[in-house]
Formats: structure tokens, sequence, C-alpha cells
């Protein structure tokens, strides 16, 4: 059994290809970049982009299940693999394609759809925020030892990305998860400021996390995130009256926890040193 991973050097497809590997199964990696990818030596790396279909035409042969994002024509690409023979389709979207009332909800449910009305077998990955997503602080508590955000008593329960690979996986390599959505968090919900002080005893250093005003924190983030901070600010203004709940799903799947801030910043305070 061959299984194709799409965006596998991403966060989350990385940890997809690593552990089918460990699993022992055949993987077929899609990279932009496959001279870069720097995947394990069992891997076949291939050259595409599931936002230009045109460079998938060959990517599905020989594959019996698919990991796919859900970015570019979704329904050609879903296409694509069914008519190459692809009999399982597991995507990774977000937890956003439950929530009415965001934007983002129409962009995933399309292409869930597009996966469900396919005719193959399919199963929905939802999780909130990444734990990778608190890497966005490294450069300012390297430079000044705290994080300035807006919306310090914003509650997010942050899943690692180990996790969400982990969920993928099975839903790839084992039956039983046709027609099943899996919505994932971490096992805690925290406010900003207990996810600093979470890192900071993981760094051994004293972080500080200075709340700002939304107008502040825009004009400080600049360009950088131009075209995402309406939607950050209404994420953490949501999570502020409605704290994101933490769910079983990891634990109900996995048949073990999911993995704790505490032990995400451990493997990774480096990168705030």
């Amino acid at each position: 059994m061959k299984l194709l991973v799409a965006g596998a050097t991403g966060s989350v497809g990385r940890q997809v290809v690593e552990q089918l590997v460990r699993a022992g199964a055949q993987v077929r990696a899609l990279s932009r970049r496959p001279e870069t990818a720097g995947l394990p030596a069992e891997v076949e790396v291939v050259a595409g982009d599931v936002e230009k279909p045109e460079t998938l035409e060959s990517a599905f042969d020989g594959v019996d299940r698919a990991y796919l994002l859900p970015y570019g024509e979704t329904r050609r690409v879903v296409a694509l693999a069914k008519e190459a023979g692809v009999q399982r389709i597991v995507m990774v979207t977000s937890v956003s394609a439950e929530y009415e009332t965001e934007a983002e909800n129409e962009y995933y449910r399309v292409a869930e759809r597009a996966v469900e009305e396919s005719g193959v077998e399919w199963t929905h990955v939802r999780p909130g925020m990444f734990m990778g997503n608190l890497l966005d602080w490294a450069g300012s508590i390297r430079a000044t030892a705290a994080v300035r955000e807006p919306y310090a008593a914003a509650r997010q329960a942050p899943v690692d990305e180990v996790d969400i690979a982990a969920v993928a996986v099975t839903a790839l390599l084992a039956d039983g998860h046709h027609g099943k959505i899996y919505t994932l968090s971490g096992p805690e919900s925290l406010t900003k400021v207990e996810q600093v002080a979470i890192i900071s005893k993981a760094v051994g250093r004293v972080i500080q996390f200075e709340e700002v005003t939304p107008e502040q924190w825009r004009n400080e983030a600049g360009d950088d995130l131009e075209f995402l901070a309406d939607w950050l600010l209404e994420v953490w203004a949501m999570a502020v009256e409605q704290p994101e709940p933490v769910r079983p799903t990891v634990q109900d799947i996995l048949g073990r926890r999911a993995r704790t801030l505490a032990e995400w910043a451990e493997v990774n305070k480096e990168h705030f040193r």
C-alpha cells in the first residue's frame, strides 16, 4: 500500500511522513522543492503543488491513500486522486470549519465537501490552535524577554502538531474512520499569560506578557500579519468570551492523552533562547 502526503514539509505534514515511515508504510511525499525537502531516505519525494493541479498528473499513480490539505483547487485535486485509484483521503482543515460566524468556515467546508462528494473513503481532521504558532513569539522573547499582544485573557487549547499528525496517520492506516470528523484540541485551556509562563519555565528565563490594545498590536505587527490581523483579533476576542474547550478526541483516537504545552515547550525551548 502506497500513501501520498501533500504538504510534506509543513509542520504537520513532516510529522505525518515520519510517523508513516515508522509504521512501515510506503510513502510518496509531495513537495514544491524536492531537492530541499529533507525527508527520510525511505521516502519517495516528487515535485508537485496542490495549488497547481496541472503539476499532479502523475503524483497519484499507484497511490492507495492520500493525506491532503484544503488549498488550491481541491475538487480538481480530489478528482485526479480518484481517477488514479486513490481509495481513502484524510484531510486536515481547521476547527474554524464548524464556526458558522467565521469567514473561513465556508473556505474549509468547500474543500471538505469536495472530498465528501468524491465517493472515496474520507476523514476530516480539524485542529484548533497549533502549539507551533507560539514560535511566532520567539523573536520577541529572545530580544526583549516579553510578549506584547492584546486579549491576555483569551483562552485557547493549543494542540501539538505531533498529535494532529498521529490522528491523521491513524485514519490513513486503520479502518473504521470513514465519514468521521475529528475536532482536536490540546489537554489544557490556557490564557496567553499562562502560555507565556509555561514557555518561561521551560526556557529558564523570566518572560513577561504585556497586554496592549488591538490597535497597538496591529501597528507593531506592521506588514508581517497584514492578511491575518483581522482574523486573529476575531479569534482572540471570541476566546475571551467563549474559551476554546478541551476535547477528548486525541485520547479517544490514540488511546493516550494529548501532549501538554509544557512538553512541547521543553522540546522547542532553544527557539526562545
